[in-house]
């Protein structure tokens, strides 16, 4: 075997949009087409806000404006504005931004200068224009290339900064804005900044109540077993409640007003100070799963210099505070062990009730602990000999179960199926979970019988969600069953599985429903993949001749070399949502409830196969 050379001529120096074009990952995370909220595209839309955002935390600018149109986004703040003479420098040099300046921004989400050049470089067009002091400067970019500026002497635009971006397609396969994602994040920014208006195309958001007002539009009041508690100190903000139906916890944590999802060092510091506080108020002992079962709650902190352990800032590695405060853990513990013990002393009747609601689990767990040990090992023997799930090799010898951004769990049903996509998985970061036939109606059943039920019990070990959110081991789960009549009431099942004992994973966007093409048309020059009737018409206008079609009846019908297509960097996913005018309750009454007619009224209806579509292919 020849030795491959190395000289001077294999050293390459990037510039800076090289670098980030060439490694998008380092500075965005994943890349996706639009259907997770963490997919690149929202990461660039929150870059841009993130600089607003901070300007209104230095008390500049009351309103952001934003329209996303197709693929064209506009973020407009009416802040200080970028200091004209450094426009083009500001998203197009590295290392170059006032956040180095602790003077100007001393608490802001954005500290390493990188997010709106990472906005330029991988956007194919990109204008940023800044106002100030009766004066204007603007610039425009294609792929971080400066191909005009714009000076103008005179103007009356109010001062503020506006960027307008189209993020690259050649970087962003195939992708789409999703209002529903970017509403979240824009309710996230007004509950963490009280008197902040955004208008996002038209429609305004705002909140005076901050945290509050989060947990108030996450659960509902009647499922709310006692009123908020709303606690507000320097630099931390806490709100929380427990949940009368919900079994598992739920937290949103923030830090310098960025959504941390994968939690860190302050959330940690948080369920640790509840338990503490609960258990010294009560002068009991009591098990810290049966303080923490059901809770719904939010912090927000400020830090100075935040280290987070990622780009994507979604995981706090800080243990300072920075300034006054010795530690996160501290002053978290210090300000609920004052605040919510005074809180508690002063409301005795949302004291009486968390206390039985603690009662209640512990009972509930002495009542489940013999169901529970069973459940774990036969799930434990399950999964050392492999049965039903095949799990990625990044988890394998994993005894932490650590969480990673890119991982996905298929939860498939049928031999054929779970075989297909087994074979042509990436098997770094895809496991596949086999279902054994349907699964049981779990509507109206206690957790009980996620223990006592073989599927629901291997499935819950699989994700390693019984005790919190925080321990699931795959960000995405993916419902993959045939497009037909079993294959949409199997989806439904599984959503009612957890929608009824997990919703936390359906409210934070985990769960899917994976597309599958239901045609391949194809002659002997080109092969298409069609997800639709109209997918189909245009396949058969675009090839020639007499192409060959073939409708897939079932998953278990296309062959590993075709599926590792649709689940590779071309996978289309349709997130499972809740409706926000509607409880969980009333979905579930709806999909799984008596109204046998309705329910088969809208299985039909929303099966990707028609009626005539059918008849029309003699099947």
């Amino acid at each position: 075997m020849s030795e491959t050379k190395y000289t001077e001529d294999n050293i390459r120096s990037l510039d800076w949009k090289e670098h980030i074009r060439m490694r998008p990952g380092m500075y965005i995370g994943k890349l996706g087409d639009g259907s997770s909220q963490d997919d690149g595209i929202y990461i660039l839309l929150k870059e841009v806000i993130d600089n607003s955002i901070d300007e209104f935390v230095m008390g500049s600018g009351k309103t952001i404006e934003i329209s996303v149109q197709n693929q064209r986004v506009i973020v407009r703040d009416f802040g200080r504005g970028i200091p004209l003479g450094k426009v083009v420098d500001v998203v197009s040099k590295m290392n170059t931004g006032g956040k180095y300046d602790t003077k100007a921004f001393k608490k802001s989400v954005g500290l390493n200068g990188v997010g709106t050049k990472a906005v330029n470089a991988l956007s194919s067009y990109f204008r940023v224009e800044s106002s100030r002091d009766g004066k204007s400067h603007a610039a425009e970019f294609e792929a971080g290339n400066l191909t005009e500026e714009e000076h103008l002497d005179e103007t009356s635009r109010r001062r503020g900064t506006k960027i307008t971006f189209i993020p690259d397609e050649a970087i962003f396969k195939n992708y789409k804005f999703r209002n529903e994602y970017i509403e979240k994040m824009l309710k996230n920014y007004v509950y963490l900044n009280p008197g902040l208006t955004i208008l996002f195309n038209g429609e305004k958001f705002y909140s005076e109540n901050g945290l509050k007002d989060l947990l108030g539009d996450s659960i509902n009041a009647e499922d709310m077993l006692y009123p908020i508690i709303h606690l507000r100190g320097d630099d931390i903000e806490v709100a929380m409640t427990h949940s009368k139906s919900q079994y598992s916890e739920e937290y949103h944590s923030f830090v310098n007003g960025q959504n941390t999802s994968q939690g860190g060092t302050h959330l940690a510091a948080f369920r640790e100070s509840i338990v503490k506080t609960i258990r010294d108020f009560y002068g009991k002992n009591y098990e810290s799963s049966d303080i923490r079962k059901s809770i719904v709650s939010a912090i927000s902190i400020k830090v100075m210099e935040p280290v987070f352990e990622s780009q994507t800032k979604t995981k706090l590695g800080s243990t300072d505070m920075g300034g006054k405060f010795p530690t996160v853990r501290t002053h978290i513990n210090d300000f609920l062990k004052t605040n919510l013990d005074n809180y508690l002393h002063k409301n005795p009747e949302t004291a009486d009730k968390l206390q039985r609601k603690i009662l209640q689990a512990e009972r509930e767990r002495k009542d489940l602990s013999g169901i529970r040990k069973l459940a774990k090992d036969r799930a434990k023997k399950a999964s050392l000999h492999n049965k039903k799930l095949r799990d990625c090799r990044i988890h394998l010898g994993d005894s932490k179960h650590e969480k990673c951004l890119e991982t996905t769990l298929f939860i498939t049903e049928g031999d054929s199926a779970s075989g297909s996509i087994t074979k042509s998985r990436d098997v770094m970061t895809q496991a596949v979970f086999s279902l054994k036939g349907k699964p049981l109606n779990s509507y109206g059943l206690s957790k009980k019988i996620v223990y006592e039920n073989e599927e629901f019990n291997l499935l819950q070990a699989a994700l390693n969600i019984e005790e919190s959110l925080e321990d699931l081991r795959y960000n995405n789960i993916v419902i993959a069953t045939d497009a037909d009549v079993d294959g949409m009431h199997i989806r439904l099942l599984l959503i009612t599985f957890f929608l009824q004992f997990f919703p936390e994973l359906i409210k934070e966007n985990h769960l899917y429903i994976l597309q599958t093409p239901l045609f391949r048309v194809r002659n002997k020059k080109e092969t298409i993949y069609c997800y639709s009737e109209m997918e189909r018409r245009a396949a058969l206008q675009k090839l020639s001749g007499k192409p060959e079609i073939t409708r897939f009846k079932g998953l278990g019908e296309i062959s590993p070399n075709e599926f590792v297509h649709f689940i590779g960097d071309d996978i289309r996913l349709d997130p499972v949502m809740l409706d926000k005018d509607k409880s969980i309750e009333e979905m579930l009454s709806f999909y799984m409830g008596k109204n046998t007619p309705d329910r088969q009224e809208f299985i039909i209806d929303n099966l990707k196969v028609e009626v005539d579509l059918i008849e029309e292919l003699g099947a």
